[in-house]
C-alpha cells in the first residue's frame, strides 16, 4: 500500500508542475503584454519666475535648514515642538492612515500572484428511505483534502495599474502625514509667540494700572485739601477703572492660549512654562528660495500629484474591462468515503482548468466606468493646478505681511517714543498749573493703546515669518520624525 500511496502522489506532482509551467508561460506573456491607459507625465504649470514681493524683502539665509524653529533660540520651545511630534494625536491618526494605505498597496500587489488554499472536509449524512432503494445503505460518509491554486493573468494590465494606483495614493498619504507635521510646528510655533505676546500685553496693562493707581492715591490726597476738584477726581478712577477691567480678558486670553498650546503637544489642558518675553526670542532669519522649489517640497503640491498619477493610472484599469480576463485554476487532493483509505491511490484526484471570460454587453456600464475614470484624473489635474497656484499666492501673501508688519512695529515704535515723552511733558506741565489732568489723561491713554499696539505688531511679524515657513514647504521636513510603531 505504501508504494501504491507513493506511486499516486505522483500524479498529483505532475499536476503542480503543470500548473508551474502554466504559470512560467504566463509570466513570460504578462510581461510582454499591453498595459492599457495613459502613462503619467508631470503636467506643465506655469511658473513666476521670482516671488511678488521678493525684491523688498533680505533674504539673509541660503535656505531652509531642518530645525528652523531653533533660530529663535527658545530651549522651552524646541523641548514643545519635540514634543508635539511625539504624542500629537493628529500626527498619530496620520501615522495610521500611512500604514492603512501601505496595507492596500499590499493587498493589491497580491491579486498579481497565485492564490493557493486548501480545504478538508469530512461529511456524513442520512437519506430518506422512502427515496431510495431498500438495500441501499441510507448512510453515507465521505471525507476530502484539496490544494487549490488560481491565478488571474494579467494580461491588459489591470492589476498594474491598480498597483500603481495604490502605490501613488500611499505616497499621497504619506505626503498629507508631511504636511500634519508642516502644520503641526507651525501651529505650536505660531502659539507660542501668540502667548508671549499675550503676556506682554498684561505686563503692558498692570504696569498701566499701577501708575494710574499711584495717581488715583494722589488725587484723592489733593481732594481731601481741595486742591483738586471732584470733576479731576472721577476722571482718574475712570481711567483706573478701564484699566483694570482690561486685565481679566487677557488673562482668559492667556488662559485659553494655554489650553490649546497643550492640547497641540498632546497634553491635557494646562498651564505652560515659560520664562521667556517676546522682546527676548531672536528674530529668525528670511529664507531664500526660488518658486520652483515648492513644486519638489510642498506636501500639499507633492500630495496632489500623486493623486493625479493614482486618477491617471485607474483610466489604465478601467480601460482593462473591455478585454476578458484570464485564470488558471487548479485543484488536487483526495477525496473517500472512509477516513483510512483517504490517502490511498485509488482516493487521488485533481482539475486543471483554464477560463476566459469578457464582457459582450453590459448596458454602458463600462463605458461609464471610464468616463467615471477620465473625470477624476481631470479633477485631480484642476486640484493640481490649482494647488500650485495657492502655494504661491501663500509665499506672497507671507513676504508681504513680514514686510508689512515690519513697517508697522517700527511705526508704533516711533509713536511710543514720542508719547512717553510727551506723557512726560505733559505731567510736567500739570504739576507746574500750566495744563489741566484732561491733557495728561489723554497722552496716557494714547501711550497705552500704542504700546499694546507695538506688542501686537512684533506679535505679527513672528507669525508671519512662521507662515511664510509653512507657505515654502517646510525644509526640515527632508527628514521627518520617525514614525511610532
Amino acid at each position: 500500500m505504501r508504494c501504491d500511496w507513493r506511486g499516486k502522489l505522483l500524479s498529483s506532482a505532475r499536476c503542480l508542475r503543470l500548473f508551474q509551467r502554466a504559470f512560467a508561460a504566463g509570466l513570460a506573456f504578462v510581461a510582454s503584454a499591453c498595459v492599457q491607459g495613459p502613462n503619467y507625465s508631470r503636467p506643465a504649470v506655469e511658473v513666476p519666475s521670482s516671488y511678488r514681493f521678493s525684491q523688498t524683502q533680505v533674504f539673509s539665509n541660503p535656505g531652509l535648514r531642518e530645525g528652523w524653529w531653533r533660530e529663535l533660540r527658545d530651549p522651552r520651545l524646541d523641548s514643545m515642538v519635540s514634543e508635539a511630534l511625539s504624542n500629537n494625536r493628529d500626527l498619530a491618526v496620520a501615522t495610521a492612515r500611512v500604514d492603512e494605505f501601505a496595507a492596500i498597496l499590499q493587498g493589491t500587489k497580491a491579486q498579481a500572484y497565485p492564490q493557493i488554499g486548501y480545504d478538508l472536509s469530512g461529511t456524513r449524512s442520512r437519506a430518506s428511505e422512502e427515496k431510495i432503494p431498500a438495500f441501499a445503505n441510507p448512510l453515507s460518509t465521505s471525507f476530502s483534502a484539496l490544494l487549490s491554486a488560481s491565478w488571474e493573468i494579467d494580461l491588459w494590465g489591470r492589476i498594474r495599474r491598480e498597483t500603481e494606483a495604490s502605490r501613488a495614493n500611499l505616497l499621497a498619504t504619506e505626503e498629507a502625514r508631511r504636511g500634519v507635521i508642516l502644520t503641526l510646528v507651525s501651529s505650536v510655533v505660531s502659539s507660542y509667540v501668540t502667548l508671549l505676546d499675550l503676556d506682554e500685553r498684561l505686563r503692558i496693562a498692570q504696569a498701566t494700572l499701577e501708575g494710574r493707581r499711584r495717581w488715583v492715591e494722589l488725587f484723592r490726597a489733593r481732594l481731601s485739601k481741595g486742591y483738586i476738584s471732584d470733576f479731576e477726581m472721577a476722571q482718574a478712577e475712570a481711567e483706573y477703572e478701564a484699566t483694570a477691567a482690561a486685565i481679566p480678558n487677557l488673562k482668559q486670553a492667556i488662559a485659553t492660549q494655554e489650553d490649546a498650546l497643550s492640547v497641540l503637544l498632546g497634553r491635557n489642558p494646562g498651564g505652560i512654562i515659560r520664562d521667556r518675553t517676546l522682546d527676548s526670542i531672536q528674530f529668525p532669519a528670511i529664507p531664500a528660495g526660488l518658486p520652483s522649489e515648492l513644486l519638489t517640497q510642498r506636501p500639499d503640491i507633492l500630495q496632489a500629484e500623486q493623486q493625479l498619477v493614482a486618477s491617471n493610472a485607474l483610466i489604465g484599469a478601467a480601460r482593462a474591462l473591455y478585454f476578458p480576463r484570464v485564470s488558471l485554476t487548479g485543484i488536487a487532493g483526495f477525496a473517500s468515503s472512509a477516513l483510512k483509505s483517504l490517502f490511498t491511490g485509488p482516493a487521488h484526484s485533481w482539475t486543471f482548468t483554464g477560463d476566459v471570460a469578457g464582457p459582450i454587453f453590459t448596458g454602458g456600464g463600462i463605458v461609464a466606468a471610464n468616463r467615471q475614470a477620465e473625470a477624476r484624473r481631470d479633477q485631480s489635474l484642476a486640484l493640481y493646478q490649482k494647488s500650485i497656484q495657492d502655494a504661491f499666492r501663500d509665499v506672497d501673501d507671507s513676504l508681504a505681511d513680514i514686510q508689512n508688519s515690519y513697517e508697522i512695529q517700527q511705526s508704533l515704535s516711533r509713536q511710543v517714543q514720542s508719547l512717553e515723552e510727551g506723557v512726560r511733558l505733559a505731567t510736567l506741565r500739570y504739576d507746574n498749573g500750566y495744563t489741566d489732568y484732561i491733557n495728561v489723561l489723554d497722552t496716557e491713554r494714547g501711550l497705552y493703546n500704542a504700546q499694546l499696539s507695538l506688542t501686537e505688531a512684533r506679535g505679527d511679524r513672528y507669525r508671519a515669518v512662521v507662515s511664510l515657513y509653512r507657505a515654502l514647504g517646510g525644509d526640515w521636513l527632508q527628514t521627518p520624525p520617525a514614525r511610532s510603531q
